[in-house]
């Protein structure tokens, strides 16, 4: 029994971690980094530079959400043969996954591959409608974490 209750625990704290990760990046990173101009003395950073610290901190990112995408399916592929079958907690997991894998493993990849034409490809539309969706995929993502951390908490209160 203590061992399911350190794997349930060291989920909700994974889970925890991301979200708060993902928030701190979104809410708090991206706009200084974006914004160094008005916050440095003497170093101005031009945007494209800017985009190139971004993306270097969202592939390390990246890092983080495939291992997470391992504990996720390995978590609730358990929680599943063992019977604890949930809708919510199911459709969460899988957009868990589903956002995180987007991220890391597509629009990562494309933002950086785009970056490194130089700064004309970033200009494009095709590179501003990749931008877009990978940031609404990072607050899908965002949304997914906390549904899922709520449910599963919810879920362990009951056993």
């Amino acid at each position: 029994m203590s061992k399911r209750i350190y794997a349930d625990f060291s989920y909700l704290i994974l889970l925890a971690a991301t979200f708060g990760a993902v928030m701190v990046l979104g809410i708090f990173v991206a706009p200084v980094v974006f914004n160094s101009d008005k916050i440095t003395v003497g170093l101005c950073i031009d945007h494209y530079n800017a985009g190139m610290v971004m993306a270097e901190i969202f592939r390390r990112f990246g890092h983080w959400l495939n291992m997470l995408v391992i504990f996720v399916l390995i978590y609730e592929a358990a929680w599943y043969k063992a019977g604890q079958r949930d809708a919510l907690s199911f459709a969460s997991a899988f957009i868990v996954v589903f956002t995180s894998l987007l991220f890391s493993e597509v629009y990562t990849p494309k933002i950086l591959d785009m970056q490194a034409l130089g700064a004309e490809a970033t200009k494009s539309d095709t590179f501003a409608n990749i931008h877009l969706a990978s940031e609404l995929d990072f607050k899908i993502l965002a949304v997914a974490l906390l549904v899922l951390f709520v449910r599963r908490l919810m879920l362990l209160r009951r056993t």
